[in-house]
């Protein structure tokens, strides 16, 4: 398996539970692995029982284990504001006030949110050395996509800002009087710097999201969410990233054969028609179903989070490298 792995599905199907117990079983397996939430509805501090933010932290009870809560309004607003820095040291004094007006314009604007959720994705991509494994408990279907396509999106916008700020500096050098030899405005020019790291930050989370990331989403045994988790499937493949494979999680349990009543009838019926829409997932979707988790009475926590990382049959072996 990768080194980042990626748990992403329709709001509300349990992904955060689903890639805690899959962080709990790559720790145990002797991993020292980072799970990372971004889904602030149901988020690992009420999986794992204990306060979690935007510093890892060791996770209670387990050996090798860390976690982490990323707030997304937090971070759009830490977003704004390095832009804010980095664009006040290069326009004039007259421009700093028009600038913070747009930026607080910009707060809610769409694709804020994603913008700065992916810088912070990245940030810690980059800053991995210290663990094994990185797995990431993403937000809702809809934003995880707009997140994971922005590499190929922002790499040609950079590359076209670029092209235009090489040729206004051009057109100025050209333009300028009084010396035979070019301003030669161009070296050394910041903004075309700030453009530059911005490419290769860019680069670097394209490679690494298509060499180095494993995708899997997580369904519930509904039309809804099959239907969703079919467009996002395809969605992916047009970013040019793959689905690795699917959890289907909060199937109904079967009554025991002897009992008959109102209840258990109602509950074989639930069954059936489950089955029948897991046979669609197998048929029709094309990563493979890789496990089926039955909702449980209580909250997924403590030893039902060890019981259902015994169901998810997802390898946490690095590879090409040896067990711990």
């Amino acid at each position: 398996m990768e080194p980042f792995v990626f748990f992403g599905g329709k709001g509300g199907v349990g992904k955060t539970t689903v890639s805690c117990a899959y962080a709990v079983q790559s720790a145990r397996d002797g991993y020292d692995t980072l799970v990372v939430s971004t889904d602030p509805a149901h988020s690992v501090t009420d999986v794992f029982d204990q306060p979690f933010d935007d510093d890892a932290r060791p996770v209670e009870g387990i050996d090798n284990l860390k976690a982490m809560q990323i707030d997304p309004e937090e971070e759009v607003t830490r977003h704004l504001n390095e832009i804010r820095e980095d664009l006040s040291e290069q326009v004039s004094a007259a421009m700093v006030n028009e600038i913070n007006r747009q930026l607080e314009m910009a707060h809610d604007t769409p694709g804020a949110y994603e913008s700065a959720l992916f810088d912070r994705f990245i940030e810690v991509m980059r800053s991995a050395d210290p663990y094994d494994r990185v797995v990431f408990d993403t937000s809702p279907t809809g934003s995880t996509l707009r997140l994971l396509g922005l590499p190929e999106l922002l790499e040609e916008w950079i590359d076209r800002l670029m092209y235009k700020r090489r040729t206004s500096i051009d057109l100025f050098e050209k333009a300028a009087i009084g010396s035979n030899e070019p301003r030669r405005v161009m070296d050394g020019d910041p903004v075309l710097d700030r453009l530059q790291k911005r490419k290769e930050f860019f680069e670097f989370a394209g490679e690494t999201l298509r060499e180095d990331a494993a995708f899997f989403f997580v369904l519930n045994p509904d039309e809804l969410s099959l239907n969703e988790t079919e467009r996002a499937i395809e969605a992916m493949a047009e970013s040019g990233l793959s689905v690795r494979g699917l959890v289907a999680n909060r199937l109904t349990p079967s009554p025991d054969d002897e009992e008959n009543g109102r209840g258990a009838r109602y509950l074989r019926d639930r069954v059936e028609t489950e089955r029948k829409r897991l046979r669609r997932v197998r048929e029709e979707f094309g990563p493979p179903l890789l496990a089926e988790i039955e909702t449980r009475t209580s909250e997924v926590k403590g030893e039902l989070l060890t019981e259902v990382a015994g169901e998810l049959e997802i390898e946490t072996d690095l590879p090409g490298a040896e067990p711990p």
